[in-house]
């Protein structure tokens, strides 16, 4: 670990001391890319923290922020707050107005920042309720609370003197951020991580991703409130890479083109979809260029690392990457090096094309509470094991408990919950955090999962099921967008299976066929039988799926079925269709 850094506001100063960059970060404005420097970024945080003594802001006080998009003025805030020793808490933009309350009010907030006015009226809407003393606006807006507004707020006296020595002061242990969990059951917990832990986090994890300091393009574009990417940021600003703000998630594609990225992050589904778009544009060649795509998509489905396929299929291989992959190179920018997954279990076929196409996946575990290190694979050394998600990270100890339990600890383990000694006492024992995952670790230390433990249920016959192994494997079909299995205490396992629809468009199409309503065509649930039949071959009788049916619509963030990083959110979903839950078990 750097000796020059120990709090997380420490990685932003050690890149202007040590080089300091002119297109630190990037973001889009009328349509063109504008930059601002390490200079600049420093500049206006210390203004910020300048601001918020102005409004009586003291250490340990908590100060929201609400974003709908990544931008500069996040991490400018992010730094203000964090080097006068107050904390930073970052809510999803997609919470509801109740989850906002509750939160606010949880965290005792007393300012709020939000990205844009739709917010701004939202969090208005409860602010009464709440502790809040005033919300004001990241974005540059003619208002009285608008950014450049807030900044005027300390512009009358010097306060850096006092900057500095609240800045001294903080220690590593110290109270950095407060993560509420995204709740995909029961209510949100406050996550309490300090400075230490996520700068442990940063630095182990670095020392697993072989990319050198500068000269590299980086794309954010995750959740900004997501320890995930928030933790990749720090990573960011440590090594003095250019940070690419994405307009949106819908525009990515066209923001990794213009950017050309040396590194993406990505969550399973964002990859689902990558992998989609590319089979998709495949399935509309012809002839022997169809041919030769589909060869190549085979090839890389048998990828092993390391040469372990032998000559032979190297040299198909490299074929294949001469004559197919080095076009998805290209369409995600030639520069791609490599891609590490995290938040939710991958598909091991995506790991073996990606990597095969010369663009390596690595698939990493962790949580909020790890901040969120925990093991990552890595292709150096014989890191790389597919269908794992590595070897812990140094100075990370992870052993597995009597009942399957993945038990983790190191300095990266939250502080607890806020406000919640009990919930925080039952989840950190001995030192060690009960992840509430089941894995196995193998003779060569890799750790896998195998699923949630609160996830896995019994049927009324007594036979216990792994839902994520057969949602992994069902989502591998064309056809199939989601998929949630359920059963519990029922005589068998079924499924909500929400379709493909841009899929089965085409398929229509192309068998045409007239498709009046995706719930109830016999032809196309055929069909989809036919997937669903093939996947239940690898699971025994008691796991396979007897009974499926289509939801109407799309899951979406938007629509509360799935987290803001796109995990499901299973009870969410089983209310939304308890009528064909009620159909495929009374029936």
């Amino acid at each position: 670990m750097s000796n020059n850094i120990s709090r997380i506001f420490d990685f932003a100063y050690h890149q202007l001391e040590n080089f300091p960059q002119e297109k630190c970060f990037n973001f889009k404005k009328n349509n063109n890319w504008q930059s601002i420097s390490t200079e600049k970024f420093i500049s206006e945080a210390n203004k910020v923290s300048n601001s918020l003594l102005a409004l009586g802001v003291q250490p340990n006080d908590k100060i929201a922020v609400i974003t709908d998009s990544n931008n500069p003025n996040w991490h400018i805030l992010d730094i203000g707050i964090l080097q006068i020793g107050a904390q930073n808490v970052p809510l999803y933009a997609t919470l509801s107005e109740k989850d906002n309350e509750y939160i606010l009010n949880h965290s005792d907030a007393k300012y709020c920042f939000v990205s844009d006015d739709n917010l701004y009226q939202k969090v208005k809407s409860v602010a009464s309720k709440t502790q809040l003393q005033n919300v004001f606006s990241l974005d540059e807006i003619h208002t009285d609370y608008s950014w450049s507004s807030f900044l005027k707020i300390g512009e009358n006296e010097d306060r850096q003197s006092k900057i500095t020595a609240l800045k001294n002061a903080v220690k590593p242990e110290d109270l950095a951020t407060i993560i509420y969990t995204s709740g995909t059951t029961g209510i949100p917990k406050g996550v309490m991580l300090s400075h230490k832990n996520i700068v442990f986090t940063v630095f182990k994890t670095a020392q697993k991703i072989d990319l050198k300091s500068g000269a590299n393009r980086i794309i954010s574009y995750l959740p900004i409130c997501h320890i995930f990417e928030r933790s990749a940021s720090y990573y960011y600003l440590y090594m003095g890479f250019e940070i690419y703000f994405a307009e949106s998630i819908d525009k990515l594609g066209d923001t990794i083109q213009e950017v050309k990225p040396h590194y993406l992050a990505v969550v399973p589904r964002l990859l689902e979809k990558m992998f989609d778009k590319i089979v998709t544009k495949g399935s509309n060649l012809r002839g022997i260029k169809k041919l030769l795509f589909f060869w190549a998509l085979s090839v890389g489905e048998k990828y092993e690392p390391y040469n372990k396929n032998g000559s032979f299929y190297n040299f198909k291989l490299n074929i294949a990457r001469k004559l197919i992959f080095i076009k998805w190179q290209e369409a995600l920018g030639g520069n791609l090096q490599f891609m590490i997954s995290g938040s939710a279990p991958l598909q091991q076929r995506l790991i073996r094309v990606f990597t095969a196409a010369g663009i390596a996946v690595f698939e990493g575990y962790g949580m909020t509470e790890s901040s969120p290190g925990g093991s990552v694979n890595d292709l150096r050394n014989n890191g790389l094991k597919i269908g794992t998600v590595g070897k812990p990270l140094e100075g990370i100890e992870i052993k597995i408990a009597e009942d399957g339990e993945i038990l983790m600890k190191g300095d990266n383990i939250m502080l607890g919950y806020y406000k919640n000694k009990e919930m925080t006492n039952k989840t950190i024992i001995n030192g060690y955090l009960h992840t509430g995952d089941i894995g196995q670790i193998d003779p060569e230390g890799f750790l896998k999962i195998t699923d949630r433990k609160k996830e896995i249920f019994k049927t009324s016959g007594g036979k216990y099921i792994a839902p994520t192994a057969l949602e992994s494997a069902l989502k591998q079909s064309r056809f199939i967008e989601q998929v949630m299995v359920i059963g519990e205490s029922e005589k068998m396992p079924a499924a909500f299976i929400q379709l493909n629809f841009e899929f089965i468009k085409e398929w229509a199409e192309r068998h045409q066929h007239i498709i009046t309503d995706i719930t109830s065509d016999e032809k196309l649930i055929n069909r989809v039988q036919k997937e669903v039949d093939f996947h239940n071959q690898k699971f025994g009788k008691w796991e396979q799926i007897k009974k499926f049916e289509i939801t109407p619509d799309e899951w979406s963030i938007e629509s509360g079925h799935l987290t803001p990083t796109m995990k499901m959110k299973r009870n969410v979903i089983k209310e939304k269709y308890k009528n064909l839950y009620q159909k495929i078990y009374n029936s």
